[in-house]
């Protein structure tokens, strides 16, 4: 990994973790609070029919990516590692969501249901249906299979943001995702009264 040559002073928060470990509201909570700009690789990514321009147009999605992180503040909620080559070098932080599988696992399946029974979009032309909670790709099986298996590569991960000066906060409960999400807050408000 080479060192940072992002030449913007800022806040660039990446926020990681599996399926339903909460990136998406730590994230949105992080930039309303911060006051800075709420970025989804699930927004970019997805679009009706559940489309998955990562695997369809992937230049083009790495083309929205490197748009969407080239201010100076920003949070990302994702875990599409082809975006890293793009993203990493721009970040000052990671926040990785290492919660217990039994509280992924409660989360996941409780917003599913939620979102089954609404039969709300999750994303503009992209609706939860009950047969869809069965799929092997679900964020519910994904999350079951991926949480052990995903740790070792977010601790490399950490390693490398840590090589090139980024400051990755680890959460493992609810407790140090708040003092995350605070000191990422009193961080971006300190900045900002400079």
């Amino acid at each position: 990994m080479t060192t940072p040559t992002y030449p913007l002073p800022g806040l660039r928060v990446l926020v990681i973790g599996t399926s339903g470990s909460g990136k998406s509201t730590f994230a949105e909570r992080l930039a309303r609070e911060a006051g800075i700009a709420h970025l989804e690789l699930d927004q970019m990514n997805w679009r009706p029919g559940w489309y998955d321009r990562s695997t369809e147009e992937p230049e083009a999605f790495l083309a929205d990516v490197a748009a969407a992180t080239s201010a100076s503040d920003w949070v990302l909620a994702g875990n599409y590692a082809m975006t890293r080559p793009t993203v990493l070098p721009r970040l000052t932080h990671v926040v990785w969501l290492d919660l217990p599988l039994s509280r992924v696992m409660t989360q996941v399946i409780r917003r599913s249901f939620q979102r089954a029974s609404s039969g709300a979009d999750v994303f503009p032309g992209c609706r939860e249906n009950w047969p869809r909670l069965l799929e092997a790709e679900h964020p519910i099986r994904w999350a079951l299979s991926t949480h052990h298996a995903r740790r070792p590569r977010y601790v490399a991960l950490s390693e490398q943001i840590k090589e090139q000066g980024g400051v990755v906060l680890r959460c493992g409960n609810r407790r140090e995702t708040e003092n995350a999400l605070q000191s990422l807050v009193a961080l971006a408000r300190s900045r900002s009264a400079a």
